[in-house]
């Protein structure tokens, strides 16, 4: 057997290699005779001798495996097979022989929801009368147009081709005598007055006059003082009236 050694080799990583092309030739077989010339050793029932690596071939390989910084390891193996004459790894782990195994990816299917029942399903008649369906719109009255003042309108616009403007409406007629008279704000000064008054003998029959007694009397001196302002005759008049009504609540 004759070598043509052509070794082109590819590292990858440090540790990745691909021998590329190595060609073996073989002596033509002859035919003389009729006779085929089969070569020594390479019949069919001669098993075939591994083949060796020539050393220029391993020096090469030597060389190359230093280059590339390989471990010792993968050293180690390269020389097995160049010794055996088996063919050499494609990869090569830097530290196990054992035959890398990817791990499985996960796939993780999306959780579902909750299912939504979409079978059709009678409701009972509590849900039914508990929701909105059985309720009425109410009714909302528009705004009514005045018929008398449509129909003047179109007259107008069907006699003389336009929309007449509108006449504007007289004022309402002012009550004679001017404005409402306004009440005597002296009677209102009595009757809060007397509303404070009645109060107070209210919280007496519950037991709570102390506690309202003073409020209520710095307001029935505040409304005095309003009324002495207005009219002091009749503001003196109420006094003694006040008067004799705080002599008989203390007589009791």
């Amino acid at each position: 057997m004759i070598f043509n050694n052509k070794l082109q080799t590819i590292f990858d990583n440090n540790y990745t290699f691909i021998p590329i092309i190595m060609t073996f030739s073989f002596p033509s077989m002859s035919r003389k005779d009729g006779n085929v010339y089969v070569p020594m050793g390479s019949g069919i029932w001669t098993s075939a001798r591994p083949p060796q690596y020539s050393k220029e071939t391993q020096d090469l390989l030597k060389v190359m495996m230093q280059e590339s910084k390989l471990t010792n390891f993968q050293q180690r193996q390269i020389r097995e097979q160049l010794q055996s004459g088996g063919a050499l790894p494609v990869q090569c782990h830097p530290s196990t022989s054992k035959p890398q195994t990817k791990a499985p990816v996960s796939t993780s299917r999306p959780s579902k929801g909750s299912v939504i029942n979409t079978r059709p399903s009678l409701r009972p008649a509590e849900r039914c009368r508990a929701g909105d369906a059985y309720e009425r719109e109410k009714f909302k009255p528009q705004a009514t147009r005045d018929l008398n003042k449509e129909k003047s309108r179109l007259q107008n616009l069907m006699a003389t081709g336009k929309e007449m403007p509108e006449v504007p409406k007289p004022p309402p007629p002012q009550a004679e005598g001017g404005e409402e008279e306004e009440r005597d704000r002296f009677d209102e000064l009595i009757a809060e007055i007397q509303e404070r008054w009645d109060f107070l003998e209210e919280m007496e029959s519950l037991g709570r006059g102390k506690q309202y007694y003073n409020i209520i009397n710095t307001e029935i001196s505040q409304k005095l003082r309003e009324m002495e302002i207005i009219d002091k005759q009749r503001s003196a008049e109420l006094r003694e009236a006040l008067k004799k009504s705080e002599n008989r609540m203390s007589a009791t």
